[in-house]
């Protein structure tokens, strides 16, 4: 079997550029909040910020990670909304505390709010990933073209409170759907002056979508090849790898039919990966460092030779 092989492109951030396609790159997640679903409360509380928090950055820039996304705000289902300046205050000490210890730094972050965007390009982030793609803040792409930043656009469906009265989507419809909805959040960029080389897109595994619908998109992911923009891929320790371990047969004695914790789908996140890698990922964002880039780096070795 061969694999397609991954286009290259040059994303132009705010100061710098990166090339994409030839290797692999990691982001890893840093979330300052107490909620997220996999380390809410871990590098955040109002005694220890921004120290928790920064140590847990150099660490995983020591450990392989190209790039740091940093959110204040969680998207889980539930979790507390909150406003612009709530946001800013957690995230805000971290990156200046950052930037001071490690000015290369190159940090992205993740939030739909379009006043918090601007203050964190403004104190030095690079890029803005918002899993809205630009719908829950109707200043958000005017304000990405202002500040001349790298945008991550995700493909997500309705809102976190709505998840779970979604329909499901028929099979052969997965894809198409978020390659078509992916096109409408890029063209109105466009339409703001986001040029191209500026946007990175992530097919929202996870946001929106039932189990099963991830492998599809996870096993298709080439497909988006015809939006002609870099892939960005976040998989780390969700759901859908979870259930998937609960009913596998052979791991019946081990699960008992339960979906393992957060802490214990390091295995299948390093599986799917691997598969996101192979169908087109350029960029993995994840909460694990070194497996990712362990993992990536025998991927990218895999594709290389699929291509001679």
């Amino acid at each position: 079997m061969s694999f397609r092989p991954r286009p290259q492109f040059d994303w132009q951030l705010r100061t710098r550029s990166l090339t994409l396609g030839q290797r692999t790159l990691i982001m890893g997640i840093l979330n300052v909040t107490p909620d997220s679903f996999s380390d809410g409360g871990h590098f955040y509380n109002e005694a220890t910020a921004p120290e928790r928090a920064l140590e847990q950055a150099v660490t995983m820039l020591d450990r392989g990670a190209n790039l740091i996304d940093i959110g204040g705000e969680s998207t889980r289902p539930g979790a507390t909304p909150l406003t612009p300046d709530e946001e800013q205050a957690r995230v805000l000490p971290v990156i200046e505390a950052l930037l001071h210890e490690r000015p290369t730094t190159i940090l992205s972050i993740d939030t739909f709010h379009a006043a918090t965007a601007r203050r964190v390009v403004e104190a030095g982030a690079e890029i803005v990933n918002d899993v809205s793609g630009g719908l829950w803040d109707d200043d958000m792409l005017s304000t990405c073209t202002s500040l001349k930043c790298g945008l991550v656009l995700m493909h997500t469906r309705g809102r976190p409170d709505q998840w779970k009265s979604l329909p499901p989507l028929a099979t052969d419809k997965i894809v198409p759907t978020v390659a078509h909805e992916l096109k409408a959040r890029i063209a109105a960029a466009h339409a703001t002056g986001i040029a191209s080389h500026r946007i990175v897109i992530d097919p929202g595994i996870g946001f929106g979508k039932r189990l099963d619908e991830n492998f599809t998109l996870l096993a298709h992911l080439d497909a988006l090849q015809h939006l002609r923009l870099p892939v960005l891929v976040g998989v780390s320790r969700k759901s859908f790898l979870a259930h998937t371990l609960a009913q596998a047969p052979n791991l019946a004695a081990v699960h008992q039919g339960v979906p393992p914790p957060v802490n214990a789908r390091l295995d299948a996140t390093t599986a799917a990966n691997v598969a996101a890698i192979l169908t087109g990922a350029h960029i993995l964002r994840v909460h694990d460092i070194q497996p990712a880039a362990e993992a990536a780096a025998i991927a990218d070795h895999v594709l290389m030779a699929s291509s001679q």
